[in-house]
């Protein structure tokens, strides 16, 4: 299923010229880890949230020219509402189902609520450079392959838990005692066939994101009507938070190399796939 845009014929008074021009939908499955069929009977407790049909970091960067005038349209296929959250900048919501909204009825926002089988568009000009988070505000909804049976284990200590259970159980890992997002960091082998909770590397280290999220990169040097991806936002000096009385962060550049069939600008990555699952 895709994205239909009816575009007027001629000049409509409330549908601006835009440089730049996405569309998405958003869907929601239900799939067990370890299966490769959805339960098409849920209606309500699913575990995966994409883009597309696609998880971060599967999903691509919108890669955007500083200054550029930008439109977003986001369909809701899913059973749930979603509010998309964008970073960096305010926008307007400048159309709904039923066509572009009236100039005087817009107001500036940086998150609109798009409820079950609704589409909003957004406009916005481009005018910070950097790296933008756009996401759903929901925060399962920025996490895949959920399990809702899991006990909470904040501020438990674990101290030697682990090594014992795994003599039981090779391969048992506890979940984070600071919160979900210890999960990040953890190189846990799944079963096939199953999308991590929380995956992908930014210039400083892993995102706690997986799910309905993504980046807009804003760029000076993008060229006009180039959508491809810049890479990560080189930050000028001074302007890179760091510790008191420690040591600045350096960003963790991922090289620059091309692929077979691609172009320099291409990232290559090496993909591994997960073993030891010892029969669960």
């Amino acid at each position: 299923m895709g994205f239909w845009v009816t575009h007027p014929k001629g000049k409509h008074p409330l549908i601006e010229t835009v440089d730049r021009d996405f569309c998405f939908l958003l869907n929601a499955y239900d799939i067990d880890p370890g299966s490769a069929t959805p339960s098409v009977n849920t209606m309500l407790d699913f575990n995966l949230w994409t883009w597309n049909s696609r998880a971060f970091p599967g999903i691509d960067s919108l890669n955007v020219r500083l200054n550029d005038r930008v439109r977003i349209r986001i369909g809701n296929l899913t059973m749930t509402n979603h509010p998309i959250h964008l970073h960096g900048v305010e926008f307007e919501v400048t159309g709904t189902d039923g066509g572009p909204t009236p100039k005087g009825s817009r107001w500036p926002e940086v998150t609109t609520d798009i409820a079950v089988g609704q589409m909003r568009q957004v406009e916005f000009l481009a005018d910070e450079e950097g790296d933008w988070a756009f996401h759903c505000h929901k925060s399962h909804h920025t996490m895949n392959a959920m399990g809702h049976g899991v006990p909470t284990m904040i501020g438990v200590d674990h101290t030697g838990l682990a090594g014992k259970i795994s003599k039981l159980v090779p391969d048992y890992m506890v979940m984070g005692e600071r919160g979900m997002a210890d999960m990040a960091e953890m190189a846990m082998p799944l079963p096939d066939n199953t999308l991590p909770m929380m995956t992908g590397q930014g210039p400083f280290g892993p995102i706690e994101m997986g799910g309905m999220f993504t980046v807009m990169k804003v760029r000076r040097e993008q060229k006009r009507g180039d959508y491809s991806d810049p890479g990560w936002f080189r930050h000028p000096p001074g302007t890179v938070a760091r510790e008191v009385g420690g040591m600045v962060a350096e960003p963790v550049r991922a090289p620059q190399a091309a692929s077979p069939q691609g172009t320099p600008n291409d990232v290559e990555v090496t993909v591994r796939k997960p073993a030891g699952h010892a029969g669960h």
